[in-house]
């Protein structure tokens, strides 16, 4: 049928185009895991800092891999779509690895904003001394709000395949009302609810901060003085700001997403599904250009890479 075809049609140049942007990022991504593991190893030790990258890196990692692999199926195998639980068990992993991504990266803009800001108000102080102990217990909140938002996926997307099938038959199974895009909308709805938390929470850390070093800036010119903190400040605030910015973006097309999620022929939802995959892939390639310990090991990795394809 036409529907048929241009469904398939759309999800095979959706394949084609997100591909190298995938697998770019899942090695990006398996770089930043790769290098703070191997650091653990030598020295036993995570710092706050690099316990955020690992969560933040095996959850983009996780979440580009099962992406890639569903809209891999949608091409080659649809039809595996309409067997349970093999939907749910897709919008549950992508929920739990999407929210993970999220809420690590707004961890990782609220760590600076502590560690960096410089305020006097006791309840900011008091978190800047146990910002150390606190990091463990709020990735572990992370995780079981991600996990909370997985089991709402898995269920939002059980009910709606085991109604949907119950009336299909394996005669008129593309005509029934058996739709993928039926029960993307729950899951997007979920997605966006903490989407929208982590991207108030990464507004707030950027203003902060912003607010810090203008204040600091203002300090150190008027009494003539130069302070190392303000590079400090101003090394925090281009990273941050530069998360600031993709999260901007990536929150624009996920709210197109949300609103154009039951037309999946549209060119807006074409062009938003492929954007959507730029964000873990650039935002993790900053981060290692902005930390001088995977910067290092990138460089280090650039030049063998070179050799072998030379040699090959």
């Amino acid at each position: 049928s036409p529907d048929k075809f241009n469904a398939t049609l759309y999800d095979a140049i959706t394949l084609v185009i997100i591909t190298p942007q995938a697998f770019a990022g899942m090695w990006i991504n398996a770089f930043i895991v790769s290098v703070l593991c191997g650091t653990w190893l030598k020295k036993k030790t995570f710092s706050s800092n690099e316990k955020i990258l690992l969560v933040l890196g095996c959850s983009r990692f996780c979440y580009l891999c099962s992406t890639w692999i569903y809209s891999f199926l949608s091409v080659i195998y649809p039809w595996c779509f309409y067997v349970h639980p093999i939907p749910p068990l897709f919008a549950a992993f992508r929920s739990f690895f999407d929210s993970s991504n999220l809420w690590a990266s707004a961890c990782l803009c609220g760590f600076y904003c502590i560690k960096i800001a410089t305020f006097r108000n006791i309840f900011f102080i008091y978190l800047k001394v146990k910002i150390d102990r606190i990091i463990p217990w709020l990735l572990l909140g992370l995780l079981l709000s991600s996990l909370f938002f997985c089991i709402l996926a898995y269920d939002f997307t059980d009910k709606t395949c085991c109604q949907n099938l119950s009336s299909t038959t394996l005669g008129n199974l593309w005509a029934s009302s058996v739709r993928r895009d039926e029960h993307i909308f729950p899951i997007l709805l979920i997605t966006g609810l903490a989407f929208t938390s982590s991207f108030m929470a990464v507004t707030f850390s950027v203003l902060l901060l912003l607010f810090s070093l203008w204040r600091h800036k203002h300090k150190m010119q008027s009494n003539s003085m130069k302070d190392l903190s303000v590079d400090a400040h101003i090394k925090a605030m281009k990273s941050i700001l530069s998360l600031f910015i993709i999260y901007s973006i990536n929150f624009i097309f996920l709210v197109l997403m949300l609103i154009y999620a039951t037309k999946t022929e549209n060119p807006v939802m074409f062009l938003t599904s492929i954007l959507l995959y730029v964000f873990p892939s650039v935002h993790s390639l900053l981060l290692i250009l902005s930390n001088p310990k995977l910067e290092k090991a990138l460089l280090r990795t650039l030049p063998c890479v070179k050799c072998k394809v030379c040699m090959k």
